[in-house]
């Protein structure tokens, strides 16, 4: 027991902060957050300032932000997340808990987010939003975050209440082994590797805060329904091929059926010769669908040889963070 809570009290736990122009709103998060956490003997914080225009740095530095690390240019949320999960390993972590800049999630919760790995019943825990609950979510967004989600838990087979949560914490090889391809958000397809991946993934409910600021990932209800419908279909795609391209194939199959057995009534009752495009549209549809069962062979088969080389980077990514020395960035300890 005692050799228990000393691997505890030698944790290093880094929460990280991916920014865009937050300086209003970061300072309301960061008095916010915790500089200590139960079975954690370090607690340290990461700010990623993706090229923000504002002082968004300059005001992490000020108040005594550890670590701070600034994209030259805009390269999008999630490529924010990706480069601090690579800050948080080379610079020790053995948890990293990522929140949102804008005051989004209570960080009270951070120690609710910690404490499954810390017992050893989790590798990558997601905050579950009240969402039914939460005012200022219409009706529509809602239902869309219903189906992001229930379309993530058929995918990566977990039990996940809130994928589009980024309020998160995750083990330092949950962290090696994730990597993000969606330049819109690194959400959805995080969970679906963790899961995939045989990673241990659990919720946990959390509580949120009211809104700071309106959120820039939903500029308008139809910009957030086309974006979150191109994501979901990207997840079957990707990760689901053989299944997504079955389903389209199954759709111009029963079409061409459909249209064949036109053909044929007509043609029994002697009106046959009237419905020759029933037969060329039946044809039609039954090519496509061979075509698209083929596909989503081939499909299959190259979501085999990713598997294999995402594999094959985390073992090397492991193998570089273990002779890496911690890169140089500037921080606020060294200043």
């Amino acid at each position: 027991m005692a050799r228990v809570a000393h691997v505890a009290s030698t944790m290093k736990l880094i929460i990280q902060i991916p920014c865009f122009n937050e300086a209003d709103s970061l300072p309301v998060t960061l008095a916010a957050l915790p500089r200590s956490v139960v079975g954690c003997g370090v607690v340290e914080w990461l700010v990623i300032d993706d090229g923000s225009s504002d002082d968004t740095a300059g005001v992490a530095r000020r108040l005594g932000v550890d670590h701070v690390i600034r994209h030259p240019t805009n390269r999008g949320l999630a490529a924010a997340f990706m480069t601090g999960l690579d800050a948080a390993v080379a610079l020790g972590a053995d948890i990293v808990v990522n929140t949102d800049a804008d005051n989004q999630y209570d960080a009270r919760d951070i120690e609710t987010l910690v404490k499954p790995i810390l017992e050893g019943k989790a590798e990558f825990v997601i905050g579950a939003r009240p969402i039914e609950s939460t005012r200022h979510f219409s009706w529509l967004k809602r239902r869309l975050q219903s189906l992001g989600s229930g379309v993530v838990r058929l995918v990566s087979h977990t039990r996940v209440a809130d994928a589009p949560s980024g309020f998160r914490a995750m083990t330092r090889d949950v962290a090696l082994r994730l990597n993000v391809f969606n330049s819109y958000t690194y959400t959805l397809e995080t969970i679906i590797q963790a899961g995939r991946s045989h990673i241990r993934v659990i919720s946990v409910p959390v509580r949120t805060n009211p809104d700071l600021r309106p959120s820039r990932l939903v500029k308008s209800t139809g910009n957030y329904v086309g974006r979150s419908l191109a994501t979901i279909v990207r997840i079957f795609a990707t990760y689901r091929p053989m299944l997504f391209f079955w389903i389209l194939g199954s759709v111009f199959t029963l079409a061409g059926l459909i249209s064949g057995v036109r053909f044929l009534v007509y043609a029994v009752i002697g009106q046959g010769s009237g419905h020759v495009q029933s037969v060329v549209f039946a044809g039609m549809c039954i090519t496509l669908a061979f075509l698209l069962f083929v596909l989503g062979f081939l499909a299959d088969l190259m979501a085999t040889n990713r598997r294999l080389l995402e594999r094959i980077e985390w073992r090397v990514r492991r193998l570089e963070h273990a002779s890496q020395p911690e890169p140089e960035m500037q921080s606020q300890r060294e200043r």
